[in-house]
């Protein structure tokens, strides 16, 4: 029998106890009325999930601009958790690890993944520093990078783990390398109902370049060389991104940058993300290249730094290209992030050149 969002699987658990729909309806009023601020958003969805409506309003992250709210077909977000439990091989019974924000997708579809393909879902605290059982073993989890950066020495017990919301960096790949845990990050978006395409990130000895896309995902290029996406499973438009890509075949690509991110220096258009690629192993601190504004250029490249301390090296640029070297260091000690974890650029860009 094919799943639907009105039907609640009979091995789903929530936090050990079994539920059906009239049941978690109940769960989902005690989280908002006596929960944690976590719990009253995992409640406040699961309320949406459950009423008679055929969508759900959802709020994306706003990593590049102002969080908006969407639309989403409650029939595609059990597409998009069938499309997982496909690829990963998860089965009803499973159990699942929850330490994302039940406030955005990435949290949401923890949420509808344990309905539909019931899993015994433990849902705790989304913090940094995730504070599961690491006695108890877990098929599945999801998590952002810093958690995943935090958690490296406690991963023995979880079968799959997923990593999304914001880029993996170069070391903390490298530090997942000697791991048991299947690691793969992922790539997607509020739009495209969380992710459409995964890349393995350890215990790959013939390491696929890229990302590879889920089933019954198409995938393309617009004339910025921007990525195009073709889900019809969950979304009946065509999904045009701000992602430069590179194609590698037709169901696999490499990010570039994004197209907003993108500096025109003189005419010469520079990817900060590729800079960034350069200078990962060589900068103690987090940080990240934008640009701003030159009288002689237009626009001229820039770091940014988490740092209170202003020394810097700049011999650390002597393998960038001439276009790449950034002609101004500032720095900030605290980047502004999302509850994700992504770097919100544009407001660190507005305080720091202010």
């Amino acid at each position: 029998m094919t799943p639907t969002f009105d039907k609640i699987h009979l091995k789903f658990k929530l936090n050990g106890t079994s539920f059906n729909h009239e049941e978690l309806v109940e769960v989902a009023y005690n989280l908002i009325k006596e929960g944690e601020p976590y719990e009253k958003s995992a409640g406040n969805f699961l309320l949406d999930w459950l009423d008679s409506k055929d969508h759900v309003m959802v709020s994306t992250s706003g990593t590049t601009g102002l969080p908006k709210m969407i639309k989403l077909s409650k029939a595609a977000m059990v597409n998009s958790a069938i499309m997982t439990g496909d690829f990963f091989g998860i089965n009803p019974g499973n159990k699942a690890l929850h330490c994302l924000p039940s406030r955005y997708i990435s949290g949401k579809m923890m949420l509808v993944r344990a309905m539909i393909l019931g899993l015994e879902l433990d849902m705790i605290a989304p913090t940094l520093y995730p504070a599961y059982d690491d006695e108890k073993h877990y098929d599945f989890c999801a998590m952002i990078p810093l958690q995943l950066k935090n958690s490296l020495n406690r991963l023995h017990n979880i079968k799959t783990l997923i990593v999304g919301g914001a880029s993996v960096s170069k070391p903390l790949i490298e530090k997942v390398q000697t791991l048991n845990t299947n690691i793969f990050e992922t790539f997607g978006m509020t739009e495209t109902i969380s992710h459409i395409a995964v890349k393995k990130l350890n215990q790959n000895p013939t390491h696929i370049k890229g990302f590879k896309v889920l089933p019954h995902v198409s995938i393309s290029k617009d004339n910025r060389g921007c990525l195009v996406i073709d889900a019809p499973k969950l979304s009946k438009d065509t999904i045009v991104t701000n992602d430069v890509v590179e194609l590698i075949s037709e169901h696999q690509f490499e990010l570039v940058g994004r197209y907003d991110n993108m500096i025109n220096s003189g005419g010469v258009k520079v990817f900060p993300e590729l800079i960034e690629l350069k200078l990962q192993d060589l900068i103690q601190h987090r940080f990240f290249i934008a640009s701003e504004k030159d009288n002689d250029f237009g626009q001229k490249v820039i770091l940014v730094i988490e740092s209170q301390n202003t020394d810097f090296d700049k011999d650390v640029f002597s393998q960038l290209e001439k276009y790449e070297i950034p002609k101004a260091v500032y720095n900030i000690p605290k980047f502004i992030e999302t509850e994700t974890g992504k770097l919100q650029r544009k407001k660190i860009l507005d305080t720091v050149l202010s």
